[in-house]
């Protein structure tokens, strides 16, 4: 059943996120992290995030949804990363997370993701809340060092 307000595209991105090729899913968790804020979106989004079989589907999709560089983007990859049971899942979000070039303070933009760590430890969300904490309290110890 399609979701309301999905277009042709999208409905298409959302039955290749069921496929049984990690390929044709990765592929789907790009198309559908451009369009994260549809509605109906991020929970696809988030199945993707937390593929029980390949974790190159976790990368692409986590990629795509941290290239966009907005809130919604991270807060979709943080509420996984909160809700992750299986240990290579985690591993395969955070080292996106950590892998993500906005962390690099002298590069134009540099606090761009601290502020949206920042701004999401008041989310609604207590498993989005906790993982934007978390990151924040890692990377200030990492600057002592």
């Amino acid at each position: 059943m399609a979701t309301p307000g999905w277009d042709g595209e999208l409905a298409l991105a959302a039955s290749d996120a069921e496929s049984p090729s990690w390929a044709v899913r990765a592929a789907a968790g790009r198309r559908l992290a451009a369009a994260a804020e549809a509605p109906g979106t991020a929970q696809v989004l988030h199945r993707l995030l937390l593929d029980d079989y390949d974790t190159a589907v976790i990368q692409e999709t986590a990629q795509a949804l941290l290239q966009r560089r907005d809130v919604q983007g991270l807060r979709v990859v943080l509420k996984a990363l909160s809700e992750a049971k299986e240990d290579d899942v985690a591993d395969q979000l955070v080292l996106e997370i950590d892998c993500d070039d906005r962390w690099l303070s002298d590069e134009p933009g540099g606090d761009e993701l601290i502020q949206q760590l920042r701004a999401l430890t008041l989310d609604t969300d207590e498993g989005v809340r906790e993982e934007a904490e978390a990151l924040l309290s890692r990377q200030s110890e990492r600057r002592w060092m």
